[in-house]
């Protein structure tokens, strides 16, 4: 590399790959994922495959103390690792697959690991349209955003429609009822508290805007969830109740009648998580791509770059050059889909073939871009690992 003042540990280990390429820290995914542990205080964590999606990096997780079950988010994804051996997969979204639905229906095996989201009777009618030849276990979705103003003013995720204990309770009855059907879990995530930093940078007044939000949200979910818990339990003997999110673990562990939390971003720690107050990860998912021209002075062109991530539409959905230091995006083009010009002082430092390291900004859609993920131990490469892409699946 011809800045080698500025080269990092990153170039030196992966100098004979050729970019653009992936790589993960596993120095720093193992201390990610013995932070979540320490946050958990002793609860289950369930992994959230989407951040993942690599197979063998989700059996690293789960083989540390402290992590147990998968949260995949698609019936064909939960069909494919219990196939490779994973055990107990919840499927976090509800799924119309019939195809998959019916494989499901037809597998006592797959039928005993898996459970399936549902939040409505039309769930449980597709579901029994299979005919299934065992009971199919089913989870209760339950909205836990934070509502104000008498509905005038919401914040978190628009999922479920089922809200109060005795919506909860009118569909666990009609659960019940069903013979194929058995009802074994509850599900709220808290995506106002455990996806939005409670630190933006620069915005005291938004920062402060947030965090009185995400208080009250915790108390009223606090309430609502247990009363909810509660009521359902009378029904049906629930074998979890999951809550949180990688933003919220430590808020979340504090509620009886949670068992388990969701993680999954906070082994990768992509960029979004960098602006909490409540905790701190290391960035262990980063891509590399090659400087293929120099338009000017102060400016330099990279091959590709255009990962972004999913959510509201904005600068803080684009990955961030993270190294060298000092590199912005050019305001008319933003990060392109074969080519990304960047700004700044570093610029006049790099030179043709020379590589910028980026962060997604979030964790594992960077893996729907790389088929392969190179792993890094200290000073050394420690192998490579395939993405579900490169095992050639495809479910989102």
């Amino acid at each position: 590399m011809s800045y080698a003042s500025g080269m990092n540990r990153y170039d030196r280990v992966t100098a004979a790959l050729e970019p653009p390429f992936a790589v993960v820290d596993l120095d720093a995914f193992d201390a990610n994922a013995a932070e979540l542990v320490r946050r958990a205080r002793g609860k289950p964590i369930r992994i959230a495959s989407k951040s993942v999606r690599c197979r063998s990096l989700l059996e690293r997780a789960l083989a540390l103390p402290g992590f147990a079950g998968i949260m995949a988010y698609t019936l064909p994804e939960a069909l494919w690792l219990v196939s490779q051996g994973f055990r107990d997969v919840l499927v976090a979204y509800p799924t119309v697959d019939r195809s998959a639905l019916a494989v499901l229906a037809a597998d006592p095996r797959a039928a005993w690991e898996i459970t399936l989201l549902v939040d409505s009777p039309e769930h449980l009618d597709l579901i029994e349209s299979t005919h299934p030849t065992t009971r199919i276990r089913v989870c209760l979705d339950i909205d836990a955003g934070y509502v104000a103003l008498g509905g005038r003013v919401r914040a978190g995720a628009r999922r479920s429609p089922v809200r109060t204990p005795a919506q909860a309770v009118t569909l666990a009855r009609d659960i019940g009822r069903r013979r194929t059907l058995r009802l074994v879990g509850l599900m709220a995530y808290e995506g106002q508290i455990a996806g939005v930093g409670d630190n933006p940078p620069g915005n005291p007044l938004l920062a402060r805007a947030i965090r009185v939000m995400q208080a009250r949200s915790t108390r009223e979910l606090i309430r609502r969830r247990g009363r909810i818990v509660q009521a359902v339990r009378n029904l049906a003997e629930l074998e979890f109740v999951n809550g949180g999110g990688t933003g919220s673990v430590e808020k979340t562990v504090r509620e009886r009648a949670v068992t388990e939390v969701a993680a999954g971003s906070g082994l990768y720690h992509p960029r979004l998580f960098d602006h909490y107050t409540g905790f701190r990860g290391t960035p262990a998912a980063l891509f590399a791509l090659p400087v293929v021209r120099r338009p000017g002075p102060g400016v330099v062109t990279v091959l590709g770059g255009g990962y972004h991530a999913s959510g509201p539409p904005g600068p803080s959905r684009l990955p961030q050059p993270h190294h060298p230091a000092g590199l912005r995006y050019d305001g008319n083009e933003g990060a392109g889909e074969v080519q990304t010009p960047l700004h700044g002082p570093a610029a006049d430092r790099l030179r043709i073939g020379d590589r910028v390291w980026f962060r997604h900004a979030k964790a594992g859609e960077l893996c729907e871009h790389f088929d392969t993920l190179h792993l890094i131990t200290g000073d050394s490469l420690a192998g490579q690992a395939p993405t579900y892409r490169g095992e050639g699946k495809t479910f989102l």
